[in-house]
């Protein structure tokens, strides 16, 4: 337990919510004697509530940082065992949805502690589509997830008997090292787009779909000293993300040949711009969909100013904004947008609180 860092937290938390020097010290001498006693200590509400946002505000990958202090944080650190923590990633994808109209919501479980490690979502995101090998080399499905689906088989875990490209994994979680369990997303969690164009009837035919919460769950979420290995959060999609990287990406589901010839377009040479072409024609089915779903998903014309409005209250704030560059311009026609003619801080690896990939 670093108590450096636990005393920065508190120091930061207390400056930004005007705790005052007197709850400062009197909080600073409870953390230190608990430490020296168990090793650890216990975040109150407010802590982990602040730690969680400022976890997102420090997200340098994020282009949607503006809304940080909207997230809704879920204490969940007394769910005890698989099956509860299963339960409350249920519920936080029924909260989180709310119908199509997408809140940033974040659940908390138990951290590692000196009695041993706190629980893992092995999952990387609380909703996954499968990926099956076929015998010809080929996935059915979505690549990227091929071998995360060969371990849920491992485990038990039976596919429909007519396999899809868009069926949904099954939660795969360690509550105790070494006893790993999987657990069945029901239906009513997962709210699934129909993807249509607007121009393009036979687009619909395709069949495509995508879900509605991008829900990360298998980063640890850091805060004062303290490691919480299971806290999926979610935002809202960027319809690029979906039109021009899950469905388009060479090693996800590929689909703009596909598209391409559906189109008409010629493909014999990149100097047609057929990818070009197609990729906007995607996301744009992808953006019209939701929309016409009711569904909330962002454009990254819009996102990019907002997250520009972002950069400015930090700085009157007296913050600085870090940034990876080629995560915040979008992947497509990034020239046009407006996070694209400038640069930004450099992320600080040791910036807290923080979300960290798996350890």
């Amino acid at each position: 337990m670093d108590l450096a860092e636990a005393e920065d937290f508190l120091r930061l938390f207390h400056a930004e919510t005007d705790g005052g020097e007197t709850r400062l010290r009197e909080r600073l001498g409870r953390v230190r004697a608990e430490i020296h006693e168990t090793g650890t200590y216990r975040h109150t509400t407010g802590e982990l509530e602040f730690g969680a946002r400022v976890a997102w505000r420090n997200s340098a990958r994020c282009i949607g940082r503006l809304y940080w202090q909207g997230l809704k944080v879920r204490d969940r650190r007394d769910a005890d065992g698989a099956a509860a923590i299963a339960e409350e990633c249920v519920t936080h994808l029924r909260e989180a949805t709310r119908g199509g109209r997408i809140r940033s919501t974040i659940t908390v479980f138990a951290p590692d502690g000196p009695a041993g490690p706190g629980p893992k979502i092995h999952n990387d995101q609380l909703i996954r589509y499968a990926g099956y090998r076929l015998s010809d080399g080929s996935v059915l499905g979505d690549p990227r997830h091929a071998d995360f689906t060969e371990t849920v088989q491992e485990h038990g875990w039976r596919p429909p008997e007519r396999k899809g490209s868009f069926d949904v994994l099954p939660l795969l979680i360690e509550s105790e090292p070494g006893e790993r369990r999987l657990f069945r997303l029901p239906s009513d969690a997962v709210l699934e787009v129909p993807l249509s164009h607007p121009d393009h009837r036979w687009f619909a035919g395709l069949g495509l779909r995508w879900h509605a919460v991008p829900a990360i769950s298998n980063m640890r979420l850091v805060v004062g000293g303290i490691t919480y290995p299971a806290a999926p959060f979610n935002g809202w999609y960027l319809a690029t993300e979906v039109g021009a990287r899950n469905l388009a990406d060479t090693d996800r589901y590929d689909l703009l040949p596909v598209i391409a010839d559906l189109m008409g377009l010629s493909t014999a040479s990149e100097r047609t711009l057929w990818r070009d072409r197609t990729l906007v024609e995607l996301t744009l089915a992808v953006q019209h969909s939701f929309d016409a779903a009711g569904v909330t998903v962002a454009d990254h014309h819009s996102e990019a100013r907002r997250f520009l409005t972002h950069i400015a209250k930090e700085e009157r704030a007296g913050r600085r904004c870090q940034a990876e560059w080629s995560w915040i311009v979008p992947p497509l026609s990034g020239g046009q947008t407006a996070v694209f003619h400038r640069y930004y801080d450099e992320p600080d690896p040791a910036a807290r609180p923080a979300f960290l990939p798996p350890g």
